[in-house]
């Protein structure tokens, strides 16, 4: 990549709107309305998927969650979503008068070169966070069919079945899993990952989606991902932050795979700890969404199950 070109600045302008505090107060009400954002089914021919440019390559990291959010509270089921320009340079195409965008967000950084009273320069590096606009295809008129979602029967959910793709996943990662007991941790210091019997589970789904967050613990061990967030007791700051990390990059993950994520049972203790670590950092769900697509994406690339590869205007928000 690069160097940012540097460049002389004087004076500071605040931003007109401040984004990381938008999403977050965004999340916060509804994690306070007691829905997880990230869980409710974003139905696309019948099969959860992550939010898609109008080319078709995937969104990730906090702008999955803007969008499946959006997505929810308007009753969109397409996960297809472009640009104005983008809407009408296909012929035909338009955006319906009266419909309002979304915001998406990219960042990146520029280097800035300051005076000192004493006549000296010193350059430091600053991020920034931008957004543009966005519309759901279903906010458009006179695309092509495919942008469109299609009707499709209901299926039935087979309890406790293995399926043969899930399977595969979670097969090609070289991870410790054992099962039984009643109880789902992974155990950082043993590296292993314990899980009840399939069985044990109301569905199969169900059972993928838990060790799809268990295995999101997993990727958090020193010789993986290393991520640690200072976490000294169970239900800290920081036992709060890898619990929501864990929570999102399931989520990514069963996108990736078709199922809902919907597998947490004793949420209200979860959502109120990560209230209080939202309420303290309007960064953390930017954070926390960044943690969760790298872990994903370290997960789904043993399979070759690659999401996609990090877009430049979808750079890290953290």
């Amino acid at each position: 990549m690069a160097k940012p070109a540097a460049r002389k600045s004087t004076t500071r302008t605040a931003p007109a709107t401040d984004a990381y505090q938008d999403v977050t107060d965004a999340i916060v009400a509804a994690l306070e309305a007691g829905t997880k954002p990230w869980e409710k089914p974003w139905q696309s021919g019948g099969v959860a998927q992550y939010p898609l440019r109008a080319c078709g390559t995937p969104y990730r990291g906090i702008n999955v969650l803007v969008l499946w959010m959006t997505a929810q509270a308007k009753g969109y089921s397409s996960p297809y979503w472009m640009t104005f320009k983008q809407a009408i340079a296909i012929k035909g195409a338009c955006v319906r008068k009266g419909e309002k965008g979304s915001k998406v967000f990219y960042s990146g950084a520029t280097a800035i070169t300051e005076e000192g009273s004493d006549g000296s320069e010193e350059t430091r590096i600053a991020r920034f966070l931008k957004s543009y606009t966005v519309f759901n295809v279903e906010q458009i008129d006179g695309l092509p069919a495919h942008y469109y979602p299609q009707p499709v029967e209901p299926t039935a959910r087979q309890k406790a079945e293995r399926i043969e793709h899930a399977e595969a996943f979670f097969a090609a990662i070289p991870s410790t899993v054992q099962h039984g007991g009643n109880r789902a941790y992974y155990r950082i210091d043993a590296d292993h990952i314990q899980m009840p019997q399939l069985e044990d589970f109301t569905d199969a789904e169900r059972y993928y989606s838990t060790l799809a967050h268990e295995h999101t613990h997993w990727t958090r061990h020193p010789t993986r991902l290393d991520r640690d967030f200072g976490r000294k007791r169970w239900g800290d700051a920081g036992y709060a932050a890898e619990e929501l990390v864990a929570e999102l990059g399931a989520a990514f993950t069963c996108a990736t795979l078709g199922f809902r994520p919907d597998h947490i049972e004793s949420h209200a203790a979860y959502i109120g700890s990560w209230l209080e670590v939202l309420k303290n950092d309007k960064r953390a769900i930017f954070t926390a969404a960044s943690h969760a697509q790298r872990a994903a994406d370290f997960l789904a690339a043993y399979s070759g199950a690659t999401i996609a590869a990090e877009d430049e205007d979808e750079q890290r928000a953290a």
